[in-house]
C-alpha cells in the first residue's frame, strides 16, 4: 500500500517538473499540461479514499482478530473446568466405592494375661474384614485412606486381676476401658468407643495394660471398626 502512494507521489511530482520544463516550450503545451492536473487531482482523492477504507478495514480485522483470541482463551478455560470437574466427579465415585469395615475377636480358650509389660493384644479370629486393613497376625489396623473411623473395645473379665485395654492411633493413647480386681465381683464386661480422624498409613491397634487380664473365649473380647467418611 505504501509503495502505491509513494508511486503516486513520484507520478505527481513528475508532472510538476514537466509543466516547470514546458513553462519555456510555449503556451500551447502550458494548457495541455494543466488540463491534465485535474483528472491527476480526482485520482489522488479516490486513492486516499481507497487507503482510509482499508486502514479502516485492517482494523476491524484486527479487532475480529483480538475477540476471536479472547474466544479462543475462553474456551480453553471453560475445557480445563470441565476437566476440573470431571475429575473431582471421579474422587467422589472412588470415595464412594471405598469402604471399610472389621470387626475381630481374641480367640483364645480361657484367659490371656496377666503380663508384666503393656502387651498389644492380637484378635486373632476375624469376623469381617472388607478392604483388608486389619491383620490378624499383628493386631494392627492400618487407615488404607485418609478419613474418619469409628472404633469400638469391649472386653469380659473376671475379678481376680485388673481388666485394662488401651486403643491407640500410632503411638498416642486414645482412649480406655477399665474394671479393678475384686473379691467378691466374679465377672465383668467393659468397653468403649470413639471416632478418630486418620490418615493414610495411621496405625490403630488395642493394648492389654501390664498385671491385667481378659477372657478370649466365646467371642467376648472384640475390636471393631469402619470407615464413616472419606476426606
Amino acid at each position: 500500500m505504501h509503495f502505491f502512494s509513494f508511486s503516486f507521489a513520484l507520478l505527481f511530482c513528475g508532472l510538476v517538473l514537466a509543466q516547470d520544463d514546458g513553462s519555456t516550450a510555449g503556451t500551447e503545451e502550458n494548457v495541455e499540461v494543466q488540463s491534465c492536473f485535474p483528472d491527476m487531482c480526482d485520482l489522488l482523492k479516490e486513492f486516499g479514499a481507497m487507503t482510509e477504507k482499508l486502514k479502516a478495514m485492517e482494523t476491524r480485522l484486527k479487532d475480529s482478530e483480538t475477540r476471536l483470541t479472547v474466544s479462543e482463551t475462553r474456551l480453553r478455560e471453560s475445557e480445563t473446568r470441565l476437566n476440573n470437574s470431571e475429575n473431582q466427579i471421579l474422587e467422589l465415585r472412588n470415595k464412594e466405592r471405598t469402604n471399610v469395615m472389621f470387626s475381630a475377636v481374641v480367640g483364645t480358650r480361657g484367659a490371656l494375661g496377666p503380663f508384666n509389660t503393656d502387651t498389644t493384644l492380637i484378635y486373632k479370629k476375624v469376623i469381617t474384614n472388607i478392604g483388608n486393613a486389619y491383620n490378624q497376625y499383628t493386631g494392627v489396623f492400618v487407615a488404607p485412606v485418609a478419613g474418619v473411623y469409628y472404633f469400638t473395645i469391649f472386653s469380659h473379665a473376671g475379678g481376680a486381676h485388673p481388666a485394662t485395654l488401651y486403643l491407640f492411633k500410632n503411638n498416642e493413647h486414645i482412649i480406655t476401658t477399665q474394671d479393678h480386681q475384686s473379691d467378691y465381683d466374679t465377672a465383668d464386661n467393659g468397653g468403649n468407643a470413639v471416632f478418630l480422624q486418620l490418615q493414610q498409613g495411621d496405625q490403630v491397634y488395642v493394648r492389654l495394660a501390664e498385671n491385667c487380664h481378659i477372657w478370649g473365649y466365646n467371642q467376648h473380647t472384640t475390636f471393631s471398626g469402619f470407615l464413616v467418611s472419606q476426606m
